[in-house]
């Protein structure tokens, strides 16, 4: 009976493993084959990989759109790490019942949907527009800046110090670090795990933004990757070998950025503090 259970456990396990890993393999295939064979559904890999990659260079911007992501991702991943973690040790160690309401109504603001939030940041980003172009419609800052301070990332950073050492604290004050000190110096190489947890959720979601950079970069020069990719597929006849390839090159950065960070990733989403 238990060889029975424990043969039916792998059963199952190989075949959602597959299940999950198919779109994976025909994505990979489908980059190495022409768009008739892709809309065909081929899978077996082809030939056409080089002559996919010519006609991908020729036909976009490809290393404009990695450099525009690039950048955004930067400064929202890092500025997103710091104000994210400020706020949710903030809320933590400093607990009382007024930073408790404002926690609750930072919590009721998930439910507001980013759709509704579009017209009101054009607004303002176009006012900005006249006072620093760096800032206003069409900049770097206009993408990231509403993303570097986020509910969800708060109230990340705010459950996992509650497992943070309130001795640590002490003991740091007693040697007479400051509060800034305590927060650079204790906390951050403490909760190392829980900021390459948010590392990773935050470059992902900043790295796939496609909505709001879309309204507000208005030149081809700023163009990110996502919207590379939807001018690919927007096109009387695309492509789908071409597409296929140019999906599989845009997904290089984050695959590497969660495989180096992995160990870090698992022990900070499951609260682990060491």
């Amino acid at each position: 009976m238990e060889m029975t259970k424990r043969v039916l456990t792998y059963i199952f396990l190989i075949v959602m493993s597959v299940i999950f890993a198919f779109p994976f393999y025909f994505l990979i295939v489908s980059a190495t084959n022409v768009s008739m064979d892709v809309t065909s559904g081929r899978l077996l890999p082809g030939a056409a990989l080089v002559e996919n990659w010519q006609k991908l260079i020729a036909q976009t911007d490809l290393l404009t759109a990695f450099k525009n992501s690039s950048i955004i991702a930067f400064f929202q991943t890092v500025l997103s790490l710091l104000l994210g973690s400020m706020a949710g040790y903030g809320f933590e160690i400093y607990r009382s019942k007024v930073s408790d309401f404002v926690f609750n109504i930072l919590l009721a603001s998930m439910m507001i949907p980013f759709a509704a939030l579009i017209i009101p940041l054009f607004q303002l980003f176009g006012l900005l527009s006249n006072v620093s172009p760096l800032i206003g419609i069409n900049s770097y800052a206009s993408v990231y800046l509403p993303y570097i301070s986020t509910a969800f990332l708060i109230f990340f950073f705010r459950q996992n110090t509650k497992m943070f050492s309130r001795e640590l604290l002490e003991a740091g004050r007693i040697d007479g670090l400051s509060e800034f000190g305590l927060f650079f110096r204790v906390y951050m190489p403490t909760m190392k795990n829980t900021f390459a947890a948010a590392a990773i959720i935050t470059f992902m979601n900043s790295w796939n933004n496609y909505i709001w950079p879309l309204i507000t970069l208005q030149t081809p020069d700023k163009q990110t990757v996502p919207l590379l990719l939807s001018n690919l597929g927007s096109s009387y006849s695309p492509d789908y070998g071409v597409m296929m390839l140019a999906i599989l090159v845009s997904m290089i950065p984050t695959v590497i950025i969660f495989f180096v960070l992995q160990k870090y990733f698992v022990a900070g989403m499951l609260g682990s503090v060491k």
